[in-house]
């Protein structure tokens, strides 16, 4: 036993030992602690099938890590891993899964892998035991593969104690030592650790410890089965992994025999409250009942499994979370306290680069490129009600397999939180959408039209009606309702100093002016983006969007120089926010208020108090979609009656009800970025095409500048553009392909459809080794490959929709 470790790490299963290693590899102290033995958990059991593709590049790239570490780890550690790269298939049963398999592949080809289309019959050349009478069509990904988990998992702690690592086994975490919230140590059944920061990678036991310190790790346990036969005929060691989404079920080789399992649409979930302390290398019963739709699928595909031998079915439970994204990171409920759990039965595939990226996350405060997807920022209210999880992650194990259709929203966990006209859109025939717990509305159906979302890889059915919204809010006016913002409120005496430290833009303006700005990691990355109102010279009013709350708060606060007099309250639930967009906007709120709301005395980018009646009002002149507008702010208790005096006297003005549909084919037409997607930590300003809204020529330092002046200086290497197809029947959703000149060049980062200019509309970074600037971008002629199919397109360097700025100005 030893009594100091810089860093400790909670838990012995291949994400804690990875990221030991990774850790070790970096130079750190560092002691993995075990409470049983290694792998014991759920590492031991888990089935070994290493695939990479996800619908997000850095998750891809991650996953990509573990495949190279995987390579090399034998020869580095001199330890079996029973790794092989024998390839991963993938069938497509139907014409929509085909076309879903057709879009997966120009994202494998977007984001660097290698992905075959093949026929019924050339699968069945790689898998010469399945059954193909109802196959479509497959993929095939020849660097996906398989590894021992136990072996590799002790491969990877042999390599970390190579590097200076410490693993101690039956050694149970008890306590975090705190002083003053500060971590000082961790109590073991052994003693004490002395530490300063610890890592909680103790897979399902990870909710439950980590409650102890008040940190929120949204998992629930579930029963994941699968059977092991004995030596099949036919079965070669070669065998590539084979997913079957449309059966529900997966399948790999193991010693001449087959692993076979899946994900059923009605789980079993299992110690949801607390997983028992004893439970290593254990397993749950059995339950044939339960796998016999997983079994049936099977046999209609395997026919030879109806006579081979069962050496067992396994039932081992598993971590899974409400989105079916693993967790990593730094807590935000407290400091050096990271997470790496819950990864949904894909912790080997991703246990490799997990633990790579969450040792650079604790050794550097940041991880080496934007995890958004699996940030342990990106959860907020619900994800603290466990019924709440239960009932979402529940639905995540049964889509596990289901077709991943644009757009989809999810059916579990509804109504969570409602703005209080919730009603009122309800019978104005809202199609709601959720984010973050909250509803809101995405499209409004024609009055004999049911508000449901019909999915498709096609145009769906809301489209055309979108497209009368899109109308409203160029020609008359739309009123949308984004109570669910994040709302911030910034107050004390440093604020404007703290401020202007941690945002790129200029904060030092006028009270009642709006500033847009986004706020930078050391490397320059675009960590938020939101708007900032200025109340007062101590008073700061900071709005962002819904999902990122939890998220912007914390690196807020974390970036506040200390000691400075600086509070923040979180308003989000307090106050409801209206967008009143479109020409005639300005008619419909003169009408209501007493307030001169001339060009002149309201102008664009400030913020006046008004009065609608007795009701006082924030309203806001800014727009997210390219037209004259306001956001209205105010208590959220007046909704009811803001919303029916704005619909009542706005009904002469044309004004309608308009959702987050609409919003998005706004600002695809406008340019607008959005964070999460066409902006974040891996892209700059200047990269972004924001490089306006930055202070850069001023004096004031803040976090980025240092990066964005040297990048200034040597120039770009990526550059953010527009593309439009001019063929309207096109579909881009994001991730197809870019190519100049025959070259491949990047991806989309984001696609849609602008009604007003008839085209659909992609985003996307064009990038190069070598340095380039606008002139390189305009001059080359352009495709994109959609859904495996190049089409020509158009590019853009502004704005596709008021270039100049008039109407939203006017």
């Amino acid at each position: 036993m030893i009594n100091s470790s810089k860093i400790i790490i909670i838990g012995g299963g291949i994400v804690g030992c990875s990221t030991a290693y990774h850790l070790a590899d970096l130079g750190h102290e560092v002691c993995l602690i075990e409470s049983g033995k290694l792998t014991s958990g759920s590492t031991w059991h888990a089935a070994g099938l290493v695939g990479q593709l996800r619908s997000n590049a850095n998750i891809t790239q991650l996953l990509g890590y573990s495949v190279d570490l995987y390579n090399r780890l034998e020869e580095e550690t001199g330890l079996s891993t029973g790794w092989k790269m024998n390839g991963g298939l993938r069938l497509a049963c139907n014409e929509q899964r085909w076309k879903e398999v057709l879009r997966q592949t120009t994202t494998a080809h977007s984001f660097g892998l290698e992905m075959e289309l093949l026929s019924p019959k050339e699968a069945q050349e790689l898998w010469p035991i399945m059954n193909i009478e109802d196959v479509y069509g497959a993929a095939f990904l020849p660097t996906d593969g398989q590894a021992n988990p136990t072996d590799i998992t002790q491969a990877l702690a042999k390599g970390a104690r190579n590097k200076g690592a410490k693993i101690i086994e039956e050694t149970k975490a008890l306590r975090v030592i705190l002083e003053n919230d500060v971590i000082k140590g961790l109590e073991t059944n052994k003693g004490i650790i002395n530490c300063e920061k610890i890592v909680c990678c103790g897979g399902q036991w990870t909710r439950q410890f980590a409650e102890t310190v008040g940190v929120n790790v949204p998992l629930v346990s579930f029963q994941h089965q699968y059977l092991v036969t004995e030596e099949i005929d036919g079965v070669k060691s070669d065998l590539p992994t084979l997913r079957d989404p449309d059966r529900l079920i997966y399948f790999k080789e193991e010693v001449g025999g087959l692993v076979m399992g899946g994900y059923e649409p009605n789980p079993l979930s299992w110690a949801e409250k607390s997983v028992p302390e004893d439970f290593h290398f254990s397993l749950l019963d059995s339950d044939y009942d339960h796998f016999e739709l997983i079994m049936n699928n099977a046999l209609g595909r395997v026919p030879l499994l109806e006579t081979a031998g069962i050496k067992e079915l396994i039932n081992g439970p598993e971590s899974f979370t409400p989105d079916g994204n693993f967790i990593l990171g730094e807590s935000p409920e407290l400091n050096n306290f990271y997470v790496g759990a819950g990864f949904n039965a894909y912790g080997i595939a991703a246990g490799g680069g997990a633990g790579m990226a969450l040792a650079e996350w604790v050794a550097n405060g940041q991880p080496p490129y934007d995890l958004w997807p699996v940030d342990i920022r990106r959860f907020g209210k619900p994800h603290q009600d466990l019924e709440w999880v239960r009932k979402r992650t529940y639905e995540a194990y049964a889509k596990h397999y289901t077709m991943a259709w644009p757009f989809e929203e999810h059916s579990s966990g509804r109504n969570y939180q409602t703005s209080p006209i919730f009603d009122d859109l309800t019978k104005a025939n809202a199609c709601f959408g959720e984010k973050l717990g909250w509803e809101r509305p995405n499209w409004f159906a024609p009055k004999s039209t049911e508000p449901k979302d019909v999915y498709s890889f096609d145009r769906q059915n809301w489209f055309k009606v979108v497209g009368e919204e899109v109308k409203a809010t160029r020609e008359k006016a739309v009123l949308i309702d984004q109570t669910s913002f994040a709302k911030f409120l910034i107050s004390g005496s440093e604020s404007l100093k703290a401020l202007e430290y941690i945002c790129a833009n200029n904060i030092n303006k006028p009270v009642g002016s709006t500033i847009y700005t986004q706020m930078l990691n050391h490397h320059g990355g675009i960590e938020c983006d939101v708007t900032i109102t200025v109340i007062d010279k101590n008073t700061f009013y900071l709005v962002t969007g819904t999902g990122f709350m939890t998220h912007d708060l914390n690196w807020i606060s974390a970036n506040i120089p200390n000691g400075m007099d600086v509070k923040i309250k979180n308003i989000t639930y307090e106050n409801s926010v209206f967008s009143l967009m479109g020409p005639n906007s300005r008619e419909i709120l003169q009408g209501l208020t007493e307030s001169d709301l001339s060009n002149d005395k309201f102008p664009f980018a400030t913020y006046q108090k008004i009065k609608l009646g007795h009701l006082e009002i924030n309203a806001i002149r800014i727009t997210y979609m390219g037209e004259l507008g306001w956001e209205l702010h105010f208590p959220i208790s007046q909704a009811k009656e803001v919303y029916d005096k704005l619909m009542n006297y706005g009904k002469k003005f044309g004004l309608i009800n308009a959702g987050y549909r609409c919003i998005e084919s706004c600002r695809l037409e406008k340019g607008y970025r959005a964070w999460g997607s066409d902006i974040g930590p891996d892209h700059t300003p200047l990269e972004a095409g924001l490089g306006w809204a930055t202070k850069l020529n001023g004096d004031i330092d803040f976090i980025g500048k240092k990066s964005l002046l040297e990048q200034k200086k040597n120039g770009l290497k990526k550059i953010f553009a527009g593309f439009t197809c001019d063929d309207p029947d096109q579909i881009l959703l994001g991730r197809e392909t870019i190519f100049r000149d025959g070259k491949q060049v990047g991806w989309l980062s984001s696609g849609g459809y602008g009604y007003t200019i008839g085209k659909s509309i992609g985003y996307g970074y064009i990038r190069s080794e070598e340095v380039i600037d606008k002139e390189f971008v305009k001059s080359g002629n352009y495709e994109l490959e959609i859904a495996t199919k190049k089409v020509p397109c158009n590019i853009h360097l502004s704005s596709m929709y008021d270039a100049k700025m008039e109407k939203i100005k006017s």
